[in-house]
């Protein structure tokens, strides 16, 4: 069945639709649920932990957007290279730094990070297995047809969760984590980075993207110093970020059937949770579902990260 899924999710992006034959429906602006959803007690209690609050730390982001006319800036010119709103950008921004990790008072605080990052050395590895020789393992031989950095880490993580997570492999135990957390934090398990607290394994996937549309150069993953740089440089995360939010965007357009353009609160949600093909997937199959049994089609859905971001909405658009 995964095979399946991965493979329709495959054909749906290279040909550019599953749902060629129907317009997108588009999804319109603001929030599905009246209340915003449950927040997880993890992000409730990191915030606890640092003496603070969610709408302090959303205050200290949007603060951060006010009196920053550079960031401001750099932003727009993100968006437009990668074709989306801003306020998608911005959303992304908002929703980390109020329910992940606080933001800075200054963007140059990021520079100086980034370049801390270069003097380090970082190593991407499970008890001594680097990640170069754990994916040389015969179970990711499929992985090797792949083409662009989206499919080939997208594949490594399906065969991670499916081969290893959990599990006891040749006499070596690996735990029942995510991919990125076992095997892309030097520092400790869940940890991301920089103004768009990306994490490296997103970034390995969004890397071609990037490159072809900004010129960056292609992320290596036996270069964990520059990856960690690139995360923390402004300059370079942004793009990234848009990179994100356009992959979100296409894979509910031509996967799903829905046009989520409109809504900064749905791609705000994906960015939070990840995973935009197989969620895209997920939707349509349900919705097949409910056609074939008369019943009306289920609209994507924010989470709580997401509800915020149009919760506010006005208030930030108000800033650019």
């Amino acid at each position: 069945m995964k095979k399946l899924v991965s493979f329709l999710i495959a054909s749906a992006l290279a040909a550019g639709t599953l749902v060629a034959a129907h317009a997108a429906t588009l999804v319109p602006p603001g929030n599905r649920n009246a209340e915003q959803p449950p927040i997880p007690g993890a992000s409730s209690k990191r915030t606890k932990a640092t003496n603070t609050s969610f709408d302090a730390k959303y205050r200290k982001v949007y603060a951060l957007l006010q009196n920053d006319a550079e960031l401001r800036g750099k932003i727009k010119k993100a968006a437009a290279a990668y074709g989306v709103d801003p306020m998608h950008i911005v959303g992304a921004l908002v929703g980390e730094h109020t329910y992940n990790v606080g933001a800075y008072d200054r963007l140059q605080t990021y520079y100086v990070k980034a370049m801390s990052y270069l003097s380090s050395k970082l190593t991407f590895a499970y008890k001594g297995e680097d990640i170069s020789e754990f994916i040389r393992r015969p179970e990711f031989a499929k992985c090797a047809g792949e083409t662009g950095s989206n499919d080939i880490w997208e594949c490594r993580e399906q065969v991670w969760n499916r081969s290893f997570r959990g599990k006891t492999v040749g006499g070596k135990s690996f735990p029942n984590d995510r991919f990125g957390a076992t095997f892309f934090q030097p520092y400790y398990a869940g940890q991301t980075f920089g103004l768009g607290q990306l994490n490296p394994l997103t970034a390995l996937q969004m890397s071609d993207m990037v490159n072809k549309v900004s010129g960056f150069p292609k992320l290596d993953v036996d270069d964990p110093n520059e990856i960690y740089k690139t995360i923390m440089d402004p300059d370079m995360t942004l793009p990234y970020v848009a990179a994100i939010v356009k992959t979100s965007i296409q894979a509910y357009r031509n996967i799903a059937g829905f046009d989520i353009s409109d809504n900064p609160g749905l791609t705000a949600t994906l960015y939070n949770v990840g995973n935009p093909e197989a969620r895209a997937y997920q939707l349509k199959t349900e919705n097949d579902r409910r056609r074939a049994a008369g019943e009306p089609e289920k609209l994507p859905e924010e989470n709580y990260y997401g509800w915020l971001v149009n919760d506010k909405l006005a208030e930030l658009k108000a800033l650019f």
